[in-house]
């Protein structure tokens, strides 16, 4: 299938059922089996069906499966939100004593979560700018993941994923990439070389600006060394499924940062028209022609970073994300773009 279509159909089909379209909101807690014995089974995942909407939830799964086709994927796991999937596919290989290598220029909120992280023992580097070059002289065999914005929010460095990838892999290490601002409409990163793929689907993904969300998606591809990645010795029966399973069955399950099965069905209705959208949206910004709170709506946002998302940053970690006193972050959306073109042009010669 080519995008589009595989937007429409790619990954899941009619309810069998009832035969409906789009998988219908499953709004409730649990689910009843024929039997004590057949709960047990489906609760510990030794059989198929759904128990608790927290460990597994139809419509949920169905978003899921949709994101996961559309990365070209083994598995994929939807989070409440983009930094539970970020916070989530980490800690799912994460220990004290571990390091982590990113960029200086991340989300001010993912470098507020690297903070957190040293409360429990996980060391981060900063590098400038995540390249080869850089990333090769603090790589170590300490280092479990280099983590990646794909496209940088706001300073929109780009990653070369394939050198970066081949480096972490020469040591090891797992390569995460958040490929928020990218999507899948422009690139698949698994096709050259990221192991785990991260999206806030709160954005481009949704479309509407009404769902916080986030899914973690694993490519399969990475050689897990389980001496090195103790915590996943115990699922390496599942092989090309280890990261995913070890997921499921542990951190995300027992945090409890679950999907609700109504925004998990707006995702759904959105990602429908992601490929229209982002062609548009792409569309605009080259009209416009110029490099709030948030990205990837219909509308076209606009926001001073360094007041708000960048609010607890340090004055060198704003300089590092390209983020200063009178930077202002646009995201395009899918107007007319003569209507936007207009629309900035008043506001700047009203300044």
């Amino acid at each position: 299938m080519k995008f589009n279509t595989k937007l429409l159909h790619g990954g899941f089909g009619p309810e069998k059922t009832t035969g409906s379209t789009l998988t219908p909101i499953y709004q409730v807690s649990a689910f009843a089996q024929e039997s004590a014995e057949q709960l047990e089974k489906v609760f510990n995942n030794k059989a198929p069906g759904y128990a608790y909407t927290r460990i597994s939830n139809p419509t949920v799964a169905a978003f899921e499966n949709r994101m996961n086709t559309l990365e070209k994927g083994v598995g994929a796991v939807a989070c409440s939100s983009g930094m539970a999937a970020v916070t989530m596919s980490l800690l799912n290989i994460l220990e004290a004593g571990d390091e982590i290598i990113c960029g200086a220029g991340l989300f001010g909120g993912t470098i507020d979560l690297f903070g957190d992280l040293a409360a429990f023992g996980i060391k981060t580097k900063f590098v400038k700018h995540v390249t080869k070059e850089e990333i090769a002289h603090i790589i170590n065999s300490k280092t479990k993941a280099v983590f990646a914005e794909l496209i940088g929010n706001p300073n929109l460095e780009i990653v070369d994923i394939k050198s970066v990838a081949d480096l972490a892999h020469e040591n090891g290490a797992v390569f995460i990439l958040d490929s928020t601002t990218a999507t899948p409409y422009l690139i698949n990163p698994f096709d050259y070389g990221a192991d785990i793929v991260v999206h806030s689907t709160s954005k481009y993904i949704n479309g509407g600006g009404n769902s916080i969300s986030g899914v973690i998606i694993d490519s399969g591809n990475f050689k897990w060394d389980y001496d090195k990645f103790k915590g996943l010795a115990e699922y390496k029966k599942f092989g090309k499924f280890a990261y995913i399973a070890k997921l499921r069955n542990g951190i995300w399950r027992n945090v409890g940062g679950c999907l609700a099965p109504m925004n998990a069905f707006m995702n759904s209705v959105g990602l429908e028209t992601l490929g229209l959208r982002m062609e548009r949206c792409c569309h605009n910004a080259l009209k416009l022609a110029t490099n709030v709170t948030n990205i990837g709506d219909t509308r076209t946002l606009v926001i001073h970073p360094a007041s708000t998302i960048y609010a607890h940053g340090s004055e060198e970690q704003k300089i590092n994300a390209g983020v200063f006193g009178d930077t202002i972050r646009i995201s395009v959306g899918i107007e007319d773009a003569s209507d936007l073109i207009e629309d900035f042009k008043q506001s700047i010669e009203k300044l």
